[in-house]
């Protein structure tokens, strides 16, 4: 009986540390949409590796051939997003925490961690807010060489401080990242359908922000 209460705490505390997880990347990344979704196995990922921590730590040579076994391990899914080695990171930390009942310590790092992305968040608003606005243009070959400098007279008569960051051109397609700082009243729908017009009987997208 002893043993199985033994055994649950650490279960149970790597299942807590795991929501967490999970609803601190909800937080702070949720919103993105950039990342492949690896939050989605914090619920499972947590318990397991603690258990998995847990089962080897009565033989040294079922650790070492685990862990053999593990450096094979090859996942399809890409990680989009630098954020989410963290957060793996995290979870795996936290379920190691768990199984080696490193409880406080385990709390300690959620809250500095918690604290570090805080600020992180907080400081990037104010910088984007410093930096300014952006915005993509994307058009024909055909068309940007037929209204370029239409393009740009209407950009630099509508945009202040107006910044070209780069230009590409891909399989027909010319790309135009702009940076630019937006003012008090600036009617976004209106200058989008004028700016539409200029690429004419072309078609153009146009991401702004």
């Amino acid at each position: 009986m002893d043993q199985l209460l033994e055994n649950i705490l650490p279960v149970g505390f790597s299942l807590v540390s795991a929501v967490v997880a999970y609803l601190m990347y909800q937080y702070f990344y949720g919103n993105r949409h950039i990342g492949a979704g690896v939050h989605r196995t914090f619920i499972i990922g947590g318990p397991s590796i603690t258990v998995l921590f847990l089962g080897i730590q009565s033989s040294i040579p079922l650790s070492l051939g685990l862990l053999g076994a593990l450096s094979f391990v090859r996942f399809r899914t890409p990680v989009k997003d630098p954020a989410e080695i963290g957060f793996l990171l995290l979870l795996i930390a936290s379920s190691v925490g768990a199984a080696t009942e490193n409880y406080v310590l385990t709390g300690i790092l959620f809250a500095v961690v918690f604290l570090a992305m805080a600020i992180q968040q907080a400081l990037g608003k104010h910088l984007s807010s410093q930096s300014g606005n952006h915005i993509v243009i994307t058009l024909d070959q055909s068309a940007f060489q037929d209204s370029e400098d239409k393009l740009n007279n209407f950009l630099q008569g509508n945009l202040k401080y107006l910044k070209l960051e780069n230009m590409s051109a891909v399989e027909g397609k010319v790309n135009l990242h702009y940076q630019y700082r937006s003012s008090a009243g600036f009617d976004s729908l209106r200058f989008t359908k004028e700016l539409r017009e200029l690429a004419q009987p072309g078609q153009m997208e146009i991401f702004l922000n």
